[in-house]
């Protein structure tokens, strides 16, 4: 590891009288992948919305590859980034979301060109090359020219992907990525997110997949009612777990066959 990427430091969020996130504190390190698990409404897509700045913090701070995201510190107050500020700072950030928000009148490869020819300026020869190499990596060489209509689910959530990892972000992160799809299309996203794991990415991911977690993660963060509840390795937190609360949570999905 060579360092925090992702630091939080007692964040809060509130959604009227909602507390969505109570003082979350976690770290991610450059290199790591850190899944999230929990129970539906305990904070976690919120805490990746914030992350990503889709969500503005009420109170701590959160920090992105070392600069304070959100706000500039002046002496000792705070003001408010601008949205232009805001959406630089968010190009550090690949977001996958569960549903898989692609352009429908745009094909693949011109849904993964998008960002780097609008945002990033890159000329228009230099992205569909990029944008070919990465459809190539997600498996999906031979459906550039596909609409989203024209796709399974699993093959539009890949083209997600590979439309986040065109941006070249440090950080990608995944919104229960294969919850909207049918069972037997699961495995060749979470074969993607396996791959680019194995790269060395930033990860953190918002997951019902336990399996997936255990194997890949380097640690599992376990949340209710937007707090922290436990944090481990794979191995500690799954099979050894130290609170009450994450025993009955694993139990209870492994019950369902999760």
């Amino acid at each position: 590891m060579s360092g925090a990427l992702v630091s939080a430091v007692k964040v809060g969020k509130h959604f009227g009288q909602l507390k969505a996130l109570d003082d979350v504190t976690i770290d991610v390190d450059a290199g790591e992948v850190v899944c999230i698990i929990g129970p539906s409404g305990s904070g976690k897509t919120t805490f990746l919305r914030c992350i990503n700045q889709l969500e503005r913090i009420d109170s701590g701070a959160l920090w992105l590859n070392g600069e304070l995201t959100g706000y500039r510190r002046v002496g000792d107050a705070l003001h408010p980034l601008s949205e232009s500020e805001i959406a630089r700072q968010r190009r550090l950030t690949g977001m996958v979301f569960q549903r898989f928000n692609l352009f429908p009148h745009m094909t693949a490869l011109e849904n993964i060109t998008e960002g780097p020819v609008r945002v990033l300026k890159a000329g228009k020869a230099e992205a569909r090359e990029a944008a070919t190499a990465l459809l190539e990596r997600v498996g999906l060489a031979g459906k550039a020219g596909s609409y989203p209509a024209q796709l399974s689910g699993g093959q539009q959530q890949r083209v997600a992907i590979a439309r986040a990892l065109a941006m070249n972000p440090k950080l990608m992160l995944f919104d229960e990525p294969t919850s909207a799809l049918d069972a037997e299309l699961v495995g060749e996203v979470l074969s993607v997110m396996r791959d680019l794991a194995r790269s060395g990415m930033t990860m953190v991911v918002v997951t019902h997949e336990l399996g997936f977690a255990r194997d890949v993660s380097d640690r599992v963060i376990f949340m209710d009612h937007g707090r922290v509840v436990e944090t481990g390795t794979p191995s500690e937190l799954m099979r050894a777990p130290k609170e009450p609360r994450t025993r009955d949570f694993l139990r209870t999905v492994l019950a369902e066959g999760r």
